[in-house]
């Protein structure tokens, strides 16, 4: 048995936890057990769940592996994250699901829960095998072509009415393509000055304002990925008003950069560590995230983390590849973000991070309040540390973190897995 003691569970009073079997069977005071592990007043939130993950086994190992992805994840504080599908093989059918989920089991720093696509080899063409990808050990319940949008309305109808019979959801990646061709930057000011492509907000809302009617019209899940303008939130709360079954989920870039960081990076303009998709948009539009994650408009915060090797972003803008590695970082930019703006207290951390992703990826083990009889996925953080981010540091195969240099506040000291520690002083066990 393990005594976690004086933890402050999502920021309360101190308490002891005691851990049995995997499960928190003791909530008190001068809880005894065979370990003991002093928290001295670290919050304890429940185990991180991550909606959108890039893991990039199989096909580019180069960048990240199943082993290494979730050993960052764990170092974040996750205890589960879901493996997106644009991998090579993609993973659009049983086969290649079940062998990314045997590797998460193998590596066991946390759940690994893949994502399927939509469309074979995301292609855009034809459904993927969705049925036989949710009753495969995998058990996948979301579905995502993210890295391209399913912009054809025809098969997002028929993906959306596909998945209501094992109640899965289509996570979408909203980007009208013919209106991002080409694209580098947020269609702006700066995209302007430094004479980058521009990539107007209303590719992604038109998306999002049409699949919301498609949810709507057919009584399906819609998960809406990386919302990142005040428009697509609009259009989001107005869907939720009617009552219709849509979610959505910010990453925390978007909730902490603007497009600015391209034209006046520490290292001059053009920097490509902040080339992204979708891209880093306004003062504004981050406001508006911010806010809408405060008042429930968007659900949760989703980490979109995408490593690349060196070679892949290190190079000149227009070549270089799109994506930011964030698992190990997702806690401190969230707490940068809401909690010291004072938009969410720990108790909303704990829901956008853990409950409501859970929930959205139907994880019956995951997201639960640490209360007696819950699983013990726990993670123990100290919001009063500042360091500076050292992208040497990362667990990650990668290093592509916008964050370099930057001193974050927070950090996580412990994090377990059904009662067994995966991280203790800040470092794997």
């Amino acid at each position: 048995m393990i005594v976690i003691r004086n933890a402050r569970i999502l920021g309360g009073e101190p308490r002891d936890i005691l851990i049995a079997n995997g499960l928190i069977s003791e909530i008190g005071a001068g809880l005894g057990g065979d370990t003991v592990i002093e928290a001295d007043g670290l919050i304890a939130l429940p185990g991180l769940v991550d909606l959108h993950t890039h893991l990039r086994e199989p096909g580019r190992e180069d960048a990240e592996t199943v082993e290494t992805g979730t050993r960052a994840a764990a170092i974040g504080g996750f205890t589960a994250v879901h493996a997106m599908a644009n991998t090579s093989p993609v993973a659009d059918t049983a086969g290649v699901v079940e062998q990314v989920w045997r590797r998460g089991q193998e590596a066991g720093h946390c759940d690994v829960h893949p994502v399927g696509a939509v469309t074979s080899g995301l292609e855009g063409k034809h459904l993927a095998e969705l049925g036989a990808m949710a009753d495969s050990q995998a058990r996948v319940r979301v579905f995502s072509d993210d890295g391209k949008c399913v912009s054809d309305a025809v098969l997002m109808r028929r993906a959306l009415e596909y998945v209501k019979a094992f109640d899965g959801v289509v996570a979408q990646h909203a980007q009208e393509p013919r209106l991002t061709e080409g694209a580098q930057l947020n269609e702006g000011e700066v995209s302007g000055r430094l004479g980058l492509t521009g990539w107007p907000a209303v590719a992604e809302e038109a998306i999002i304002a049409r699949d919301c009617l498609l949810a709507a019209h057919v009584g399906s899940r819609l998960h809406v990925c990386h919302v990142s303008t005040a428009g697509s939130v609009e259009i989001i709360r107005w869907a939720k008003s009617k009552g219709w079954n849509v979610t959505a989920e910010v990453t925390p870039h978007h909730l902490l950069l603007t497009d600015s960081c391209a034209e006046a990076s520490p290292v001059g303009p053009y920097n490509p560590i902040y080339k992204v998709n979708p891209p880093l948009r306004t003062h504004d539009d981050v406001t508006a995230l911010r806010e809408a994650l405060a008042d429930g408009t968007i659900d949760c915060v989703a980490t979109d983390h995408a490593p690349h090797p060196v070679e892949d972003k290190e190079t000149e803008w227009a070549a270089a590849a799109m994506g930011m590695i964030g698992l190990e970082t997702a806690l401190s930019v969230v707490q940068e973000a809401m909690v010291e703006t004072g938009l969410l207290d720990w108790a909303g951390v704990a829901d956008r991070m853990s409950t409501r992703p859970a929930r959205i990826g139907r994880l019956s083990g995951q997201g639960l309040p640490l209360e007696v009889g819950s699983p013990a996925n726990i993670t123990l953080y100290d919001p009063a540390v500042r360091t500076p981010v050292d992208p040497t540091a990362m667990v990650s195969r990668s290093r592509n973190t916008p964050y370099e240099g930057l001193t974050l506040p927070g950090r996580v000291v412990a994090t377990f897995l059904r009662g067994r520690p995966t991280v203790l002083d800040g470092k794997l066990v």
